[in-house]
């Protein structure tokens, strides 16, 4: 189909929108060397998940699986109408889910893998003639000299719009070993965004007291991985080594958040000397990282949400997202309604345009819902 002449503004970018190749659609795409190990190894032997209805809907909205059988996500007809068309999202950034190994060169292989399926099945002119899908760059962070090399090849793309990588690989962001990556991001002015995953084996996020009990507590700990990359981001000065990096993490909660900017500003007006940071550590999040808004921590009393919004200043750091098209999906004319007002434009469309470099506007498409 053919754009339309016609542009609307922009007044929701969506940050967190998965789609999933078809059967077999990604197997041509990954390198020869690797393509018999991957394919070798199941998807879902080691994800330790269970999200309600995951035995009937693997966690998924119920009404998104695609006419002919598919996976919800694997259908962009089917999501251009429930996101676009009926939920009213402008921009979705589309983050895949690139197959995580122990080894890093096979996990490297995956991304380059999901990258070109990604352009070829979404990003082309067939299937994004309405130029609503932004894509990710996957890499592997834990195989920098790859990820440098990955953005690299990908980065001139006009519709790819952030990199994308995982929290788990030790040791923490804040080492040097990483360098590579965000120098190459940074130089191309591009976001570079960190979406929660499961791991495997040691890469698990697993607290210091050891693996919890149960898949809910265990949840919990993506929030706990997430502070830990954020303070080692700060204190082992990578935003003053690339002072022009943009992180966004995505669904990895954000009201902690404001307790560890209080903490880490505490540590930083008692041992200033011995930090080497050049201003408050909360100023370096305000700054430089973004958040996204599902999962949303619900109050019964909505007024203590409200409330911590404004303190955290939501304004400056948080990014609207949907989560489509699992099962916790955040309808955006619902989150507006929680948003304090004055943040409202901020949360949902303007970080967001921001952030990712993205237009003001898109070309109009028939009886699309509009939020605003």
């Amino acid at each position: 189909m053919i754009p339309s002449t016609a542009q609307v503004p922009v007044r929701v970018v969506d940050s967190d929108v998965h789609p999933v190749p078809r059967a077999g659609a990604i197997a041509e795409y990954i390198p020869d060397e690797w393509r018999k190990f991957a394919l070798s190894h199941r998807v879902g032997d080691t994800i330790n998940y269970d999200a309600p209805d995951y035995a009937h809907a693997y966690a998924m909205r119920v009404d998104t699986f695609p006419a002919d059988g598919g996976f919800p996500g694997s259908d962009p007809d089917t999501m251009f109408k429930q996101l676009i068309i009926e939920a009213g999202s402008d921009i979705a950034i589309l983050e895949p889910a690139s197959k995580f190994t122990r080894i890093p060169e096979a996990t490297s292989a995956m991304a380059t893998a999901t990258n070109e399926w990604l352009a070829n099945h979404w990003l082309d002119s067939r299937n994004n003639w309405h130029q609503r899908w932004r894509g990710s760059i996957c890499v592997a962070i834990e195989d920098p000299s790859g990820a440098a090399r990955e953005i690299e090849k990908w980065v001139g793309h006009p519709y790819m719009a952030q990199v994308l990588i995982k929290a788990e690989p030790r040791p923490s962001w804040g080492d040097p070993k990483y360098d590579p990556v965000w120098e190459a991001a940074t130089r191309h002015d591009i976001t570079v965004s960190c979406h929660l995953s499961r791991g495997n084996y040691e890469t698990m996020p697993m607290p210091p007291v050891g693996f919890p009990s149960y898949n809910h507590d265990f949840m919990v700990t993506y929030s706990l991985l997430a502070a830990n990359q954020v303070m080692s981001l700060i204190f082992d000065g990578v935003f003053d080594r690339f002072p022009s990096l943009r992180i966004v993490l995505v669904e990895h909660a954000f009201t902690w958040i404001l307790p560890l900017m209080w903490r880490m500003d505490a540590i930083y007006a008692a041992r200033r000397s011995f930090t080497g940071l050049k201003r408050k550590p909360s100023e370096y999040v305000k700054e430089h990282i973004k958040f996204t808004t599902q999962p949303l921590d619900y109050p019964e009393d909505k007024t203590e949400l409200t409330r911590a919004l404004e303190w955290m200043e939501a304004e400056k750091i948080l990014l609207f997202s949907s989560d489509y098209p699992h099962w916790t999906f955040d309808d955006p004319k619902w989150l507006l309604k929680h948003l304090p007002e004055h943040a409202r434009e901020a949360v949902m469309f303007k970080n967001g345009l921001s952030t990712y470099k993205l237009p003001s506007t898109v070309p109009a498409v028939e009886s699309q819902t509009r939020v605003w």
